[in-house]
């Protein structure tokens, strides 16, 4: 017996796939903190963003060309490049914070991106937030104080202010999708988001410093996983998954990243946070759910 088929003349795919790609897709994210941190004590920063946009670029284009009914690459263009210049800059942020921050904070901290989401929603379309946005924000800062302040100063860690900077890029980097997705060809606004992230870590790896790198197993893991897995294949996943799926439920479902995250980074690193950690990214969580949920009317 097949599947039904939608209007679109596709097979309907019940919606605990799409939910299970996005979760599998979260295991692949949260995974990738711990193989940075590790791989980048034996290549720099810059050079090894370049290598892994590079190499996702070239899988997407493949597969975006393929397809002999793709619209033309022109109407992608302009949400590409606004799109790859704030994934390029989340990425910068969040790999040079890794430098200074355990990869179990830094899991929780971009988590942030998804409450910000509503906020900068908020700001550029001139829309106030709702009660239950506004609490569930409130929250997630409440949780990224406790897990970056010291107890009994008001400090924030080099790292644990560049992983939040990497937050806000990729806060906006949802909202231009969010915007462009609509007119778009998804595959190729995916296949040039990502080129235009190589094309700007091609600008900028080389004035960094000397490229002096130890081709250890930890950088060749590392680029495998996050450029073929943690990029080209997470992006077309998630584009699939969202066709069949809500975007409150995509979101939902995303902001399991970070616990993934903190999942690895203790089995593998053995990093553990503190109770204060602890609590703060009990918070950090709780003002996912309650923006994405939305209990308070």
């Amino acid at each position: 017996m097949t599947a039904p088929r939608g209007a679109s003349g596709e097979r309907s795919v019940p919606a605990w796939r799409a939910d299970l790609a996005l979760a599998a897709i979260c295991l692949i994210w949260g995974s990738t903190f711990i193989l940075v941190k590790q791989a980048i004590a034996d290549i720099p920063v810059l050079f090894f963003l370049w290598l892994r946009f590079v190499i996702a670029a070239a899988v997407l284009w493949i597969f975006a060309a393929a397809r002999k009914d793709r619209p033309p690459v022109r109407g992608s263009l302009r949400g590409g490049l606004l799109a790859g210049t704030f994934l390029f800059t989340g990425y910068v942020f969040q790999t040079f914070g890794l430098s200074y921050t355990t990869a179990a904070k830094a899991g929780f901290i971009t988590g942030l991106y998804i409450p910000l989401v509503p906020v900068f929603g908020a700001l550029i379309y001139r829309k106030a937030p709702r009660m239950s946005e506004a609490l569930g924000v409130a929250a997630a800062f409440a949780g990224m104080a406790l897990m970056t302040v010291a107890p009994g100063a008001l400090r924030i860690s080099r790292g644990d202010l560049l992983v939040a900077c990497c937050a806000v890029a990729y806060a906006f980097h949802i909202l231009v999708l969010a915007k462009y997705s609509k007119t778009a060809d998804v595959a190729w606004l995916a296949a040039l988001q990502i080129t235009v992230a190589a094309a700007l870590g091609a600008l900028t790896f080389w004035w960094a410093g000397p490229v002096e790198v130890r081709w250890t197993a930890p950088v060749w893991i590392a680029l495998g996983v996050t450029s073929l897995f943690a990029t080209a294949l997470a992006f077309a996943a998630q584009t699939w998954a969202q066709k069949h799926t809500t975007a409150t439920r995509t979101a939902l479902i995303l902001s399991l990243e970070p616990v993934f995250a903190w999942l690895t980074s203790y089995l593998f690193a053995g990093e553990v946070l503190t109770a204060r950690a602890t609590a703060g990214a009990v918070l950090i969580l709780a003002g996912i759910l309650i923006v994405e949920l939305k209990p308070f009317r």
